[in-house]
């Protein structure tokens, strides 16, 4: 084939859009490479290396809401946008209540790479990033976990810690009747670990080493009196103003990390303690990647309890986009891909 030849069909190819379902997403995104591919974001971003603005949050009633989540990364080059929903109601109409896009563009041209299923992609960095986090802040020897809610999110953070930990006993609690035992019944044999229903959240994570919490509480779930010395707690749910998982006492006793300080402040675990004069912004430790780069401690006592707020970061979905769109594009032909054209030439 001729240079021009080559040429004419490179840029064909780029003016076309991929299109990457959930499906094509879990086939070539691995939990260990999410969880590195996570990790290089967090530094990243630490070192400068990414731009992300301030989620863009739409507010409709019955605490459904809208967000925009933009972010740059410089190394490999990638930028773009998830739009993601979150509608608690949807459950009795047949539909996620959680559901999203990610738009992935040339950051030289602004044309459209990609469009992904964004629910996969939130799934799975979020996973990634409460692994990394268990990773640089828990104890080595965490055998236990106490998985506080079992929705969606639930079977990838059980994945991520899996990967990580020698795993001894998983208790999961669920908010509805029968919700933990139908979970531990779904997802025992994948994980190939002793899974207990929980009747109460204390009966959960009373003597864990590891706590998720991944539920939409709006109020405290996990108490202090329940969390053993040495505990590290993923807090996931709290994404949003007015969400709250955490007895704020747990807050004040521990070392506390974040993914990215003004998320947490403004919508994290910590929004609704420092609102009420609970918990003070000067109290956060550090953000996550500032420990990846040694830039700051870790756990420094064996009997620390240690608080990961996980507010969800768009560098790791952009991050983790690009890594599933490279993956599928190395894995099939050209003319195999699924792709829209969406500018003519």
């Amino acid at each position: 084939m001729s240079s021009i030849s080559a040429s004419v069909n490179s840029a064909r190819t780029v003016r076309r859009t991929l299109l990457l379902t959930q499906r094509d997403i879990e086939r070539v995104i691995t939990m260990p490479a999410a969880i590195r591919v996570v990790a290089e974001a967090f530094r990243a971003q630490a070192r400068g290396q990414a731009i992300m603005p301030a989620k863009v949050y739409l507010t409709l009633s019955d605490q459904s809401d809208f967000r925009a989540m933009p972010a740059y990364l410089a190394r490999p080059a990638s930028c773009g946008v998830k739009w993601v929903n979150v509608h608690p109601k949807n459950r009795r109409k047949g539909l996620p209540t959680v559901m999203g896009i990610l738009i992935l563009n040339d950051p030289k041209t602004g044309f459209p790479l990609a469009i992904l299923d964004g629910l996969s992609i939130t799934r799975i960095r979020t996973a990634a990033a409460a692994g990394v986090a268990a990773r640089t802040l828990a104890r080595r020897d965490a055998r236990v976990v106490g998985l506080v809610g079992c929705g969606a999110q639930a079977p990838a953070q059980l994945q991520a810690l899996q990967r990580l930990f020698r795993l001894r006993q998983v208790r999961v609690w669920g908010a509805q009747p029968g919700e933990a035992a139908r979970f531990c019944r779904r997802m025992a044999p994948a994980l190939r670990l002793p899974l207990e229903s929980a009747k109460t959240v204390r009966e959960c994570v009373e003597g864990a080493d590891l706590i998720s919490t991944i539920t939409p509480s709006r109020k405290p779930l996990v108490m202090r009196a329940w969390v053993k010395p040495g505990a590290h707690i993923n807090a996931i749910g709290a994404d949003a103003p007015g969400k709250q998982e955490l007895d704020p006492t747990i807050l004040q006793d521990a070392l506390v990390v974040v993914d990215e300080r003004e998320q947490a402040v403004h919508g994290g675990e910590l929004n609704v303690p420092i609102s009420r004069g609970q918990f003070s912004p000067g109290r956060i430790h550090a953000c996550l990647g500032d420990i990846l780069l040694g830039r700051a401690p870790g756990r420094t006592r064996p009997d620390q309890i240690t608080v990961f707020d996980s507010t969800g970061l768009a560098v790791h979905d952009i991050a983790l986009g690009a890594e599933a769109v490279r993956r599928v594009r190395r894995g099939r032909a050209a003319g195999s891909l699924r792709t829209v054209q969406f500018f003519p030439t």
